[in-house]
């Protein structure tokens, strides 16, 4: 019989997907065959799975447990576009439809697919690790994620919360208090992540916690120096030490697959750019994916960091786009359906972008050859990467599907190449250590020295 436990936080960022990582790891670490599972996720951080996308969290998590990803462990995942709009993507695929409906009338549409992916998962697996979404007692919004899937599956359910940020005994009270009784019936335990210093001296009160609540203290996680990608927007965890190149990312406001670049800071200098003096300095320029890449352009305009590219580019400083920021690069996008909005490109390579209905996700694979000389260091590199892209573009200076070049300049549709270690010497002639699966571990340990593992045992069980 399949078991499940679901992770559950008091705030977004408390750190349900860390937890649901190590315990991944820890469990598959015993030969446990578990999988994860999040029925709804926001993130323009995504990646392609059999099947389609799948917010980054699932895909790592995944990784964690040592099973190959689907997309029926987020079955839907939100896409930002705008201060008010997502892109709705279900079962893998974008749906247009869906997007245009309002919020609230998207419940009875987006359910079976959770419910059917979950009993996919659950069929095949012994346990089935549920990441909850945002909090539990957000009590003004009808509750798929948390409050819908913990009934439906029976499992017992952890409540993180964040004790680094303050309040988190209000938060754990407060979230208890305010959610449904049969949720409040599921919260067996609590777990306080994120904390620096002597864990003796927090109580009593975990012991008044569990006296109001009755949920068990699972334990306390130090706040952990590791190296796993953010599943929104990026972060730069590391340094490298001695001598490195510098590199500039764009940092626009629909940046996406920024997580795409955790190892960069590994091999060079890397820093997010917000206005021209960002650049000043740097051996190498990127500009990331972008979930709307008209309303970038403009965000580019206004930070003049159009003109400062351009400059950059003319004094031969490499200057690399990846598959929104290729499109940046080219002379222009032209949009007939509407999907994002026409713009003008900053006109670096001779490339048209036409937005296409149907969103491209595939996996890719290549060796490229014959690159302009500043990347002759890549030629000869087996690439692989992976492709979500609504815009398709054609043009002149084509060195491989999906990849193009002219002196300093490079453009591909592709995401995830630099993610291998050869691929990021080539770029920084530094090579990364192997950062994932050390943080897996690092994880995994944490979760053996600091948290009630007989509990999560019973609890699965």
């Amino acid at each position: 019989m399949t078991r499940s436990l679901m992770v559950l936080g008091c705030t977004s960022t408390a750190g349900k997907s860390l937890v649901v990582t190590a315990l991944c790891r820890w469990l598959a670490r015993q030969g446990v065959n578990v999988v994860p599972f999040k029925g709804q996720n926001m993130s323009n951080n995504a990646r392609v799975v059999a099947g389609g996308e799948i917010g980054v969290a699932q895909w790592l998590q995944a990784r964690a447990a040592g099973v190959e990803a689907s997309v029926d462990m987020n079955p839907v995942l939100l896409k930002p576009e705008a201060d008010t709009r997502s892109q709705v993507v279900v079962g893998g695929v974008a749906r247009p439809d869906l997007t245009a409906m309002p919020w609230r009338e998207r419940g009875p549409h987006l359910w079976p697919a959770m419910e059917d992916a979950y009993e996919r998962l659950a069929a095949a697996h012994d346990v089935v690790l549920i990441e909850g979404a945002g909090s539990p007692a957000e009590i003004n919004l009808p509750d798929l994620v948390n409050k819908r899937v913990l009934a439906h599956t029976g499992a017992e359910a952890l409540l993180v919360v964040d004790i680094d940020r303050g309040g988190a005994f209000a938060h754990l009270v407060g979230t208890w208090s305010l959610v449904d009784d049969a949720t409040r019936n599921r919260l067996a335990g609590f777990v306080l992540n994120k904390f620096r210093g002597d864990a003796s001296l927090l109580e009593p009160a975990p012991s008044q916690v569990t006296e109001r609540t009755g949920m068990a203290n699972m334990g306390v996680l130090p706040l952990l120096d590791h190296q796993l990608p953010d599943e929104e927007g990026g972060t730069i965890r590391a340094h490298p030490v001695g001598d490195a190149p510098t590199i500039a990312i764009v940092r626009y406001p629909y940046a996406s697959n920024l997580d795409e670049w955790h190892l960069l800071p590994h091999a060079a200098h890397v820093r997010w750019a917000h206005v021209p003096a960002d650049l000043d300095g740097a051996d190498l320029v990127i500009l990331p994916g972008s979930k709307h890449v008209a309303a970038d352009a403009t965000w580019l305009r206004q930070q003049r960091l159009d003109t400062r590219i351009e400059s950059a580019v003319a004094a031969g400083t490499r200057v690399l786009g990846v598959c929104g920021g290729a499109m940046l690069l080219g002379t222009d996008v032209a949009d007939a359906h509407g999907v994002e909005g026409a713009t003008a490109g900053l006109g670096l390579l001779p490339l048209r972008t036409e937005m296409a209905l149907t969103k491209t996700t595939s996996p890719w694979r290549a060796r490229l050859d014959k690159l302009p000389a500043p990347w002759a260091d890549l030629t000869g590199i087996d690439l692989l990467g992976y492709e979500i892209r609504n815009g398709v573009i054609t043009g002149e200076c084509r060195h491989a599907a999906g990849v193009w070049g002219r002196g300093p300049v490079l453009a591909t549709t592709v995401h995830g190449l630099f993610e291998d270690p050869a691929a990021v010497h080539a770029l920084t002639s530094v090579t990364p250590p192997p950062v994932l699966d050390t943080t897996f571990d690092l994880l995994a340990d944490a979760v053996e020295q600091h948290l009630d593992t007989e509990l999560i045992q019973r609890l699965l069980a």
